[in-house]
């Protein structure tokens, strides 16, 4: 029951699946802390597994850049393969002092300028919001294993080089300051819309991967595998 950017079968994806933007780290989190792995799809190079951690079935998939890409991939997953929860696990650039490199940020609330919402269901809000039950888990998982989260508002943006501009204050820092946006990703505002269209359960785990008031900057392969704390996070929640 391939769909057009998905060839797995019905039946090879749990019920929860991690997604992170970028399918190589889909594939860390696979051969590193799953057990009885298999990949179950590779359309475009979009990599997903299923495995098991601790005893329990989980997937991991990437989802690409954008929200067009998540949209796509997370839509097929609820809509077409029962999936139940997917949890986006990715990087972001900090928009405050107290978002540090390597932080872990748990999203209550997808702030966006995009028209994915509008355009796909007539939501016109400039706000979309991860399940709190799913959140719940997430808290507790953490708590458990000792990781430290930080919770607020995040930036989704379509425009990762956006132009530059001599407006004070800046754009970054009107989001911080007025819609409480501690750092800026590009997918999660379309996850969540897709989760309340379809009645299914979305969040979002983030790394600061770099910062608008810090010169500090992650590698690529930093980014693909050394965010392991919101990966151990993901896993060990209880779905």
């Amino acid at each position: 029951m391939a769909t057009p950017h998905i060839s797995a079968e019905k039946g090879d994806f749990a019920k929860t699946v991690l997604m992170p933007g970028d399918p190589l780290r889909a594939k860390f989190i696979a051969d590193t802390f799953l057990k009885d792995v298999r990949q179950v799809t590779g359309v475009r190079g979009m990599l997903g597994f299923t495995g098991t951690y601790e005893g329990r079935p989980i997937s991991v998939m990437g989802s690409g850049m954008g929200m067009p890409s998540i949209g796509i991939y997370s839509y097929e997953l609820f809509k077409f393969y029962d999936v139940d929860n997917i949890i986006r696990i990715g990087s972001a650039g900090s928009y405050t002092a107290d978002a540090k490199l390597f932080d872990t940020v748990l999203a209550t609330g997808a702030v966006s300028e995009s028209n994915y919402a509008r355009v796909q269901s007539g939501n016109d809000h400039d706000i979309t919001f991860p399940s709190e039950t799913l959140n719940d888990k997430l808290r507790a998982s953490a708590k458990k294993q000792g990781i430290k989260l930080i919770e607020g508002n995040i930036h989704s943006s379509d425009v990762f080089y956006r132009q530059p501009s001599d407006a004070k204050p800046t754009y970054w820092e009107l989001l911080r300051d007025e819609r409480g946006c501690l750092c800026v990703e590009m997918e999660s505002f379309a996850l969540f819309a897709n989760a309340e269209v379809l009645g299914k359960n979305a969040a979002c785990l983030l790394t600061i991967s770099d910062s608008f008031v810090s010169p500090e900057i992650t590698t690529a392969e930093q980014r693909q595998k050394s965010f392991t704390d919101m990966m151990k996070v993901a896993l060990g929640a209880e779905y």
